[in-house]
């Protein structure tokens, strides 16, 4: 079974570090901005082997044109900011209200405050909270699977966002929530793993339990071509 990740979120925050480290059990020492990749990882949930084709994509305000057709393309996201800059963390909710609004055309913004054009993530943000994201148009109840993820927490001294900031950002967005590290390792696994399983859930049809945490794990050269695949 085919599970189509996509992985958002603003330009350095880690994506494709996460990704990386995910796909091919390795860290990617050295900044190289993303413009698309496209990864491929055969693996095991819940004793169900699955097909998990991850899209990294750019968090550079160039690339807005094409962030609406990866949304369109993807099942599940995964949303990554940095804990050691807080200008990601407050992005958060305008790239969810942009998968919402991308994978819904009649969802409405619950939002009432707006911000530029010229941001990344589009015009229609603000301060709100969604209790279940889904999708269909009023016809269907299907949750949209999203994970939020605050990477680089070994980076502790650097910190500039508390967990207790993105735990409380993750419950009112109704998305599951957790700390990452892709240099140690820290929760890569266990953040796909809930993606998979939220996905796994609308593949049978079912709604899922609404919102809410599940596990938050707390403790403790050049420009990639488009659409390239690298098969584990």
């Amino acid at each position: 079974m085919l599970f189509k990740i996509t992985v958002l979120g603003d330009g350095g925050v880690g994506k494709t570090a996460l990704t990386v480290q995910f796909t091919m059990s390795s860290f990617v020492e050295t900044y190289d901005p993303t413009i698309e990749d496209c990864y491929r990882k055969q693996w095991v949930v819940d004793d169900q082997p699955c097909l998990l084709e991850v899209l990294d994509t750019a968090g550079q305000e160039e690339y807005t044109a094409l962030r609406d057709q990866w949304i369109r393309d993807g099942e599940g996201f995964l949303i990554v900011y940095s804990i050691t800059s807080r200008a990601t963390f407050e992005r958060i909710e305008r790239i969810v209200e942009r998968v919402l609004r991308v994978k819904d055309e009649n969802h409405i913004s619950p939002y009432s405050h707006h911000y530029p054009q010229s941001h990344p993530y589009g015009s229609h943000a603000g301060q709100g909270q969604y209790h279940y994201p889904q999708s269909g148009g009023g016809g269907g109840s299907k949750r949209i699977p999203i994970v939020i993820v605050g990477n680089k927490k070994d980076q502790y001294h650097s910190r500039e966002v508390s967990t207790d900031e993105g735990s409380n950002l993750a419950r009112s967005l109704g998305c599951d929530f957790y700390e990452a590290s892709a240099k140690t390792n820290s929760n890569v696994e266990n953040a796909f793993k809930s993606l998979v399983r939220q996905i796994k859930i609308n593949k049978r049809g079912g709604t899922g339990p609404g919102g809410g945490l599940q596990d938050s794990g707390v403790g403790g050269g050049g420009r990639k071509k488009k659409q390239k695949c690298v098969i584990l």
